[in-house]
């Protein structure tokens, strides 16, 4: 029978081991000072290695790519009214509502300046859709490239906010009676931009905060604002997108309304004075061309309500300008 007592385990309460005495070492030595570390089995990736390609296997963990850097491109995506084009882009023709005569402040030809800074290099054009000066149709068919052709149609871009009946109409005429090919943008609202130049204008009359509201609150002074389109009912629908977002700009009730409807101004200030807004601002959504300043100054002292300046030539409205020209572009580069 094998004897293992010289090799069984301490019995309990044997004796202890004694201070000074050798503790037992560890198989593997300690790695002393200066002696290189441990290193991963494999190297990390390097800035430009290429990405995983569709149908590989994904990268296991620790050998996942960089960040790169977080600098928007330049170009297009930059911002919607800042377009890149090549130098034979077709024409932008900005046809503005009445007569030359009329548009005496010349918001046509500085709205097309704010446009040019978000398209360089187009051809623009100003013409008027009423009148025997700068008519909009001699605007049509004079390319300026070296054949003397325009390559592609131009587009033409209505300075108006919403649909307009008699702008509109004219507008039309102007597309059935030229022979050149030309394509018509869509209105310039509704958009963002027309709540930032709203919002502007009443801010500069005094009548709103400059900063946007950052906080659900009522006017402490109680002013609402009327929205003021043009003549019809799709003036007014595009108007109530802008008013919708005039209200979150400004935290304030905000209804539209129409110039060609006197009982939808009425609704309005009823619509105020119900949500507790007893001071009704006057906020037209009108560049300026499409209507007159006197009627303007007759509702505001019919109603006893400050009205802030028309539209002009905001930044803003250059910048719309740019981009329906951008989206014109898109639908023939679709349609190419």
């Amino acid at each position: 029978m094998t004897d293992f007592s010289a090799e069984a385990e301490p019995q309990l309460g044997g004796p202890l081991p004694r201070r000074r005495e050798p503790v037992t070492e560890a198989s593997q030595p300690l790695p002393r000072r200066g002696d290189p570390l441990p290193q991963r089995g494999d190297p990390l990736p390097q800035r430009g290695d290429p990405l995983p390609q569709r149908d590989q296997p994904l990268p296991q963990s620790g050998a996942l790519p960089k960040r790169t850097s977080r600098t928007r491109p330049a170009g297009r995506h930059r911002s919607p009214h800042r377009l890149s084009v090549s130098s034979d882009a077709p024409s932008l023709v900005l046809a503005v509502p009445g007569t030359a005569q009329a548009d005496g402040a010349g918001i046509g030809d500085e709205v097309a300046a704010i446009a040019g800074l978000s398209c360089p290099g187009v051809d623009i054009r100003v013409g008027y859709l009423e009148g025997d000066n700068l008519p909009a149709s001699d605007c049509l068919g004079s390319g300026t490239g070296s054949s003397g052709q325009d390559q592609f149609p131009t587009v033409i871009v209505p300075l108006l906010m919403g649909p307009s009946p008699v702008a509109d109409a004219a507008l039309q005429q102007l597309m059935d009676g030229t022979s050149a090919q030309a394509v018509l943008a869509s209105h310039l609202g509704p958009h963002p931009l027309v709540a930032e130049a709203l919002h502007a204008r009443l801010a500069e009359a005094g009548l709103a905060r400059h900063s946007r509201s950052t906080g659900l609150s009522i006017s402490a002074d109680g002013r609402g604002v009327i929205v003021l389109a043009d003549i019809g009912e799709e003036a007014a629908s595009a108007a109530a997108v802008a008013a919708v977002l005039l209200a979150s700009r400004l935290s304030v009730p905000v209804v539209p309304a129409s110039l060609g409807d006197p009982a939808s101004i009425v609704d309005a200030v009823t619509r105020l004075t119900e949500s507790g807004a007893r001071r009704p601002v006057l906020s037209p959504c009108l560049v300026g061309p499409e209507t007159s300043q006197a009627v303007l100054d007759d509702l505001s002292a019919a109603l006893d309500a400050p009205c802030a300046a028309l539209l002009g030539a905001h930044q803003a409205i250059g910048q719309l300008v740019a981009i329906r020209y951008g989206a014109a572009l898109a639908r023939l580069s679709l349609a190419g």
